[in-house]
Protein backbone atom coordinates (compact mmCIF):
# COMPACT_ATOMS: atom_id res chain seq x y z
CA UNK A 1 0.00 0.00 0.00
CA UNK A 2 1.07 3.82 -0.56
CA UNK A 3 2.26 5.71 2.25
CA UNK A 4 -0.25 7.90 1.89
CA UNK A 5 -2.92 4.86 2.74
CA UNK A 6 -1.30 3.97 5.82
CA UNK A 7 -0.64 7.31 6.58
CA UNK A 8 -4.62 8.18 6.68
CA UNK A 9 -5.51 5.13 8.39
CA UNK A 10 -3.13 5.36 10.88
CA UNK A 11 -4.70 8.97 11.56
CA UNK A 12 -8.35 7.64 11.74
CA UNK A 13 -7.32 4.75 13.89
CA UNK A 14 -6.10 6.76 16.61
CA UNK A 15 -8.88 9.21 16.48
CA UNK A 16 -11.18 6.66 16.75
CA UNK A 17 -9.21 4.71 19.42
CA UNK A 18 -9.10 7.76 21.51
CA UNK A 19 -13.14 8.73 21.25
CA UNK A 20 -13.59 4.86 21.97
CA UNK A 21 -11.71 4.57 24.91
CA UNK A 22 -13.08 8.01 26.25
CA UNK A 23 -16.45 7.01 25.76
CA UNK A 24 -16.01 3.17 27.33
CA UNK A 25 -13.49 4.20 30.08
CA UNK A 26 -14.59 4.77 33.63
CA UNK A 27 -12.24 7.63 33.93
CA UNK A 28 -9.88 6.92 36.95
CA UNK A 29 -6.87 6.98 34.77
CA UNK A 30 -5.78 9.50 31.85
CA UNK A 31 -5.28 7.02 28.75
CA UNK A 32 -3.72 8.62 26.05
CA UNK A 33 -3.41 6.99 22.61
CA UNK A 34 0.00 7.74 21.41
CA UNK A 35 0.86 6.27 18.01
CA UNK A 36 -0.20 3.39 16.01
CA UNK A 37 1.48 1.50 13.42
CA UNK A 38 -0.48 -0.45 10.55
CA UNK A 39 0.62 -3.16 8.40
CA UNK A 40 1.52 -3.18 5.04
CA UNK A 41 -1.49 -4.77 4.06
CA UNK A 42 -3.45 -2.88 6.25
CA UNK A 43 -4.60 -5.98 7.80
CA UNK A 44 -3.32 -5.45 11.26
CA UNK A 45 -2.82 -2.13 13.61
CA UNK A 46 -1.53 -1.90 17.25
CA UNK A 47 -2.29 1.07 18.92
CA UNK A 48 0.32 2.38 21.55
CA UNK A 49 -0.72 4.48 25.05
CA UNK A 50 0.30 5.57 27.96
CA UNK A 51 -1.63 5.49 31.21
CA UNK A 52 -1.83 8.05 34.36
CA UNK A 53 -1.22 6.94 37.42
CA UNK A 54 0.72 4.62 36.44
CA UNK A 55 -0.45 1.98 39.05
CA UNK A 56 -3.35 1.86 37.15
CA UNK A 57 -1.47 0.55 33.65
CA UNK A 58 -2.47 -3.30 34.24
CA UNK A 59 -5.92 -2.60 35.10
CA UNK A 60 -6.21 -0.35 31.79
CA UNK A 61 -4.42 -3.10 29.82
CA UNK A 62 -6.87 -5.94 30.80
CA UNK A 63 -10.02 -3.16 29.90
CA UNK A 64 -8.35 -3.10 26.79
CA UNK A 65 -8.23 -6.69 25.97
CA UNK A 66 -11.44 -6.76 26.75
CA UNK A 67 -12.44 -4.54 24.17
CA UNK A 68 -10.85 -5.44 21.52
CA UNK A 69 -13.89 -6.37 19.69
CA UNK A 70 -15.91 -3.91 20.42
CA UNK A 71 -13.47 -1.31 18.97
CA UNK A 72 -13.34 -3.23 15.84
CA UNK A 73 -17.16 -2.61 15.64
CA UNK A 74 -16.67 0.59 16.06
CA UNK A 75 -14.07 1.08 13.69
CA UNK A 76 -16.62 -0.54 11.22
CA UNK A 77 -19.02 2.00 12.09
CA UNK A 78 -17.19 5.07 12.47
CA UNK A 79 -14.80 4.82 9.08
CA UNK A 80 -15.63 3.96 5.60
CA UNK A 81 -13.14 1.45 5.42
CA UNK A 82 -13.81 -1.90 3.37
CA UNK A 83 -11.82 -3.81 5.96
CA UNK A 84 -11.45 -2.83 9.50
CA UNK A 85 -7.65 -4.22 10.33
CA UNK A 86 -7.19 -6.28 13.74
CA UNK A 87 -6.44 -4.04 16.45
CA UNK A 88 -4.25 -4.65 19.18
CA UNK A 89 -3.44 -2.71 22.13
CA UNK A 90 0.16 -2.24 23.68
CA UNK A 91 1.65 0.22 26.55
CA UNK A 92 3.99 3.20 24.85
CA UNK A 93 7.13 2.03 26.36
CA UNK A 94 9.18 4.06 24.11
CA UNK A 95 7.36 6.61 25.65
CA UNK A 96 7.58 5.80 28.95
CA UNK A 97 11.74 5.58 28.37
CA UNK A 98 11.68 9.56 27.49
CA UNK A 99 9.72 10.59 30.15
CA UNK A 100 11.93 8.68 32.87
CA UNK A 101 15.00 10.21 30.84
CA UNK A 102 13.17 13.35 30.96
CA UNK A 103 12.92 13.06 34.84
CA UNK A 104 16.74 11.90 35.06
CA UNK A 105 17.94 14.98 33.23
CA UNK A 106 15.84 17.50 35.54
CA UNK A 107 17.35 16.17 38.39
CA UNK A 108 21.32 16.44 37.20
Amino acid sequence: MTDLKLAKMRSIIMELAGSFIEAESNRTSLITVTDCRVSEKMREATVFFTVFPEEKEKVVMEFLQRKGRDFQKYIRGNARMRNAPFVTFELDMGEKHRQKIDELLRRS
